[in-house]
């Protein structure tokens, strides 16, 4: 176990290296971000002014609304994230992707894109309707599935870019290499999370700490400065963190179809790390 940690988080100090050559790959996330803010006030409004959350209760309305909001979210997330991922396979080729180039790929998988966000809001709508409806035993049940969703899904969108399939046969397949590469999806994105979670924990100790200095030393406007860069600050490890994301999953995708190494990552590393059933 601690090998397969070992080795997943040699894959991951590599997708930083891949993120370190190609830094515009950062613009995708954030457009991602505020993307999914537009879409999220969008809805915002009709659903507090028809009040289709009241008493916690969801009826048809509400569940189509419901369905529409993870349905456009979901697209805006995933139309991003192939564009990241489509960029980062051109560099794990050996070429120098631009934004461009990315956006270009996301807009030709966009009706296979469309289709994989109606599934995943399905998925989304359908777990939240269980949690919402159960007691304890069937929020632990919703978010379990949830978990094994996410894992099942997680090489969805690289075989997406890669391959011309509908978004089913993409959720397929992607179960299929999960079986393969379980040791490097788990312990990749645990290692990512991790690492992640430890950093913005201590931003946001140290944040408070010098919010409550500044507002002691220099007074309110001091402090909103403080409060302000240190929110931004998390915004950019999320920024990040969903880079190195999209970059590990090309590249696990990669090497668990093609047995090649990709570019920049080191071969040795990559050929432990799969191991035949």
């Amino acid at each position: 176990m601690f090998d397969r940690i070992s080795r997943s988080w040699t894959l991951v100090k590599a997708s930083a290296a891949v993120l370190r050559s190609d830094k515009e790959l950062l613009l995708l996330p954030i457009i991602s971000a505020f993307a999914t803010l537009v879409v999220g006030a969008t809805f915002l409004l009709p659903v507090l002014g028809l009040r289709l959350f009241e008493g916690g209760q969801i009826g048809v309305v509400g569940a189509v609304v419901g369905f529409l909001f993870y349905l456009c979210q979901y697209f805006v997330i995933f139309f991003f994230n192939t564009a990241l991922v489509g960029a980062a396979m051109i560099r794990l080729d050996g070429g120098d992707p631009t934004v461009s180039d990315g956006l270009r790929i996301a807009r030709s998988k966009a009706g296979a894109i469309l289709g994989y966000a109606a599934i995943a809001a399905t998925v989304g709508l359908v777990l939240q309707m269980i949690s919402e409806r159960s007691a304890m035993l069937g929020k632990i049940v919703a978010s379990v599935v949830g978990m094994a969703w996410t894992l099942a899904s997680f090489l969805v969108v690289p075989i997406l870019v890669s391959r011309d399939i509908g978004p089913v046969d993409a959720v397929k397949e992607s179960i299929v290499l999960l079986k393969r590469t379980w040791g490097e999806n788990v312990a990749g994105n645990v290692g990512i999370g991790l690492v992640f979670g430890l950093l913005t924990t201590l931003v946001v100790l140290v944040s408070v700490g010098l919010v409550v200095a500044a507002a002691l030393t220099g007074g309110a406007t001091l402090a909103i400065i403080v409060a302000v860069v240190a929110a931004m600050a998390i915004a950019l490890m999320a920024v990040v963190q969903a880079a190195l994301t999209g970059i590990y999953s090309a590249a696990v995708y990669r090497y668990a179809v093609d047995g090649i190494a990709p570019g920049g990552f080191e071969a040795g590393a990559l050929q432990t790390a799969f191991r035949p059933k």
